[in-house]
């Protein structure tokens, strides 16, 4: 029988590339080969075992970010044949809950995830249910494609936050998903500024779209602020940014201990609108499957760091220590085309 590598996080810790039979895919299933495959700090985290146990399986594959080519179809499944490119879902919803059935796939009362409580995609292969599986355009870059699960994210986050064209847009955060979400709110024709702290991320953010890039944070302020970050600085950043009347919606995911005082008069005298959002519903992904498809998106130039499947360490260690610019940071599975 053939062998596939696969990338598996055996326990807090231990982390280390296996072979492994080559997945048969059952009914309602598809075997895709991932050709890039992201990694971000959540993987970090799963390898130093601090990710909420309710949300982890161990042994698991990592892999939630990624973008491939169907290889085989299970019985059952249609519109997905050999060779189409995709990109899926980690979330797997159920479609029947409470939550599914008002679109609130995020909210599944089922928990499953690719790369978390099932096999990810750091590997020659990865077992999906088709229902979760967004055909992509053949003119799509996989290099781009393989960022639509934080562009989903971020597509999710501004549609909380409802930007309207002219608006003053801010973005705390220098990040994967902060510059991301300033690439998408260019299609709202509005000015975004990024409020950074890593002067070297200042270039990526302009080349995504940003109008400006700020370590301090300016004097205006703003109708909607994104706060991106995932920290509590961040959020009380993102607070202080806004204008009396404006809109902030919180993104970043900062720990379970991790808490933020809330300004509750400034709040409250600023007449501010909060919300905040998880993670990406189906209908995120099917957008965003659709700008990417058009042509209207391009992520790629968010990549500064490649490295094969068997070089791992190198791409983990990269994440987790390098200085300068970084961006994604991309494991590249199998040749595109």
């Amino acid at each position: 029988m053939s062998k596939r590598r696969a990338l598996v996080i055996t326990s807090p810790g231990v982390i280390g590339l296996t072979e492994a039979p080559e997945l048969v895919p059952g009914p309602g299933e598809v075997v895709v080969r991932p050709v890039h495959t992201g990694i971000c700090g959540t993987d970090l985290e799963l390898v130093a075992g601090v990710v909420d146990p309710a949300y982890v399986r161990y042994p698991l594959v990592p892999g939630h970010e990624w973008s491939g080519v169907v290889e085989t179809a299970g019985p059952g499944v249609e519109g997905l044949a050999p060779g189409q490119p995709v990109i899926a879902e980690g979330i797997i919803p159920d479609r029947i809950c409470a939550e599914c059935v008002r679109g609130s796939t995020n909210l599944c009362l089922v928990y499953d995830e690719l790369g978390f409580t099932r096999a990810g995609a750091a590997a020659d292969q990865v077992l999906v249910p088709a229902q979760v599986v967004h055909p992509l355009s053949s003119q799509v870059s996989l290099l781009d494609a393989a960022l639509a699960e934080p562009a989903a994210v971020a597509w999710r986050a501004i549609g909380r936050g409802q930007p309207k064209p002219g608006e003053q847009v801010a973005v705390v955060g220098d990040g994967t998903l902060a510059l991301v979400t300033a690439h998408l709110l260019r299609l709202y024709s509005v000015e975004v500024t990024v409020c950074g702290q890593r002067p070297a991320q200042a270039d990526l953010a302009l080349e995504l779209g940003a109008t400006a890039f700020e370590l301090a944070d300016p004097a205006a302020r703003f109708d909607l602020v994104v706060e991106a970050a995932g920290t509590a600085g961040a959020v009380g950043r993102a607070f202080g940014l806004a204008r009396r009347g404006g809109r902030v919606v919180l993104v970043g995911l900062a720990g379970n201990d991790v808490r933020a005082g809330l300004p509750i008069d400034d709040v409250v005298n600023n007449d501010l609108l909060i919300s905040a959002s998880f993670a990406y519903t189906s209908a995120a992904w099917a957008e965003v499957t659709a700008l990417l498809s058009a042509g209207q998106i391009k992520l790629a130039p968010l990549i500064t760091h490649r490295f094969p499947l068997e070089a791992y360490e190198d791409a983990y260690r990269v994440l987790r220590e390098s200085f300068g610019p970084r961006g994604k940071v991309i494991l590249d599975i199998a040749q595109e085309g």
